[in-house]
């Protein structure tokens, strides 16, 4: 090859241009002068809202994604908040339904105690206020147990009596604590009189199924008594003040093969829900019948002592 052929231009690698400097004064000179004549002339203001407006419709493409992502927490975080705000809300109407129905006991309790206190006032009869604790174990009597016992001054026999009127008498008397039958025990009878015709006559207890209430007995057919009558204490029975309400007559069966009628009256005192209670002296002393002589005996001897 001859010398003369050959190409001695640089390689396009080493070829030099305009030095970085050149360039970097060029270009921040071309942005001066377009800061300056955007600023001047506005020209550069037809160019933005011409680039926003093409690209408006590709921006809410690309974020649709991203938007419905956001909204999806968003609608998580919200459905947990709401189930948190209706468990909230449940407890505090449980709250507020307890406390209602407590306001409407304590309601219901404040207004049985004034009345008691005043049927106290109006008796004139020695009494004290007490509590039920709980009824008696015996399913198949009408018993409760009062927080007043023999510590307490309460005598064997004393009346027992609600707002509404006669509930029932002391028949066991301990330290503390007394056991009250009410008047409908099958056990329990009361000497009443009826107010409109001033009979006097006898209520026995009668609880049943079919509700408790208290039977007149012994009562002619043809005697004068409707149903409606009010039956109060007689007070003959040294035991009961007179002018207590105790019953009500509800029901009359005139039976043409009896000579007595069935009479079933509904007491008036609250004997199935009564809380507080008053316990009254009796008019005069009960005591416990004493055993007789032959029964404290043994059963062989018995028959040698008669």
């Amino acid at each position: 090859m001859r010398y003369g052929s050959l190409d001695r231009t640089p390689p396009p690698f080493f070829k030099q241009g305009p030095t970085s400097l050149s360039k970097l004064l060029l270009l921040s000179a071309l942005a001066l002068f377009l800061m300056v004549a955007d600023k001047r002339f506005e020209f550069g203001k037809i160019v933005r809202v011409s680039l926003a407006t093409v690209l408006s419709p590709i921006a809410n493409v690309v974020l649709k994604p991203v938007v419905a992502i956001q909204d999806g927490f968003k609608y998580l975080d919200e459905l947990s908040s709401l189930k948190l705000s209706e468990q909230d809300a449940h407890s505090k109407l449980l709250r507020l339904s307890q406390r209602a129905n407590q306001v409407e006991t304590l309601a219901l309790e404040n207004t049985r105690l004034r009345q008691l206190l005043s049927l106290k006032e109006r008796l004139s009869t020695p009494s004290q206020a007490a509590e039920v604790l709980y009824d008696a174990i015996d399913p198949y009597s009408r018993k409760i147990i009062v927080d007043k016992g023999s510590m307490h001054a309460v005598q064997l026999g004393s009346p027992v009596i609600d707002e509404l009127g006669v509930l029932g008498q002391v028949i066991r008397v301990f330290p503390l604590t007394s056991e009250v039958a009410m008047i409908i025990d099958r056990e329990q009878t009361t000497p009443v009189l009826n107010t409109r015709t001033g009979v006097r006559s006898v209520a026995y207890g009668n609880p049943s199924a079919s509700g408790d209430v208290l039977e007149l007995r012994f009562i002619s057919g043809n005697a004068d008594v409707l149903a409606g009558d009010v039956l109060t204490t007689s007070g003959v029975d040294g035991v009961y003040p007179a002018g207590l309400q105790v019953a009500k007559i509800v029901k009359i069966e005139r039976r043409a093969d009896s000579g007595f009628a069935k009479i079933l009256c509904a007491p008036k005192a609250n004997v199935l829900g009564a809380k507080h209670v008053m316990i009254l002296n009796p008019l005069t002393k009960v005591d416990a019948p004493r055993p007789t002589e032959e029964t404290t005996l043994p059963a062989g001897k018995r028959g040698a002592k008669k």
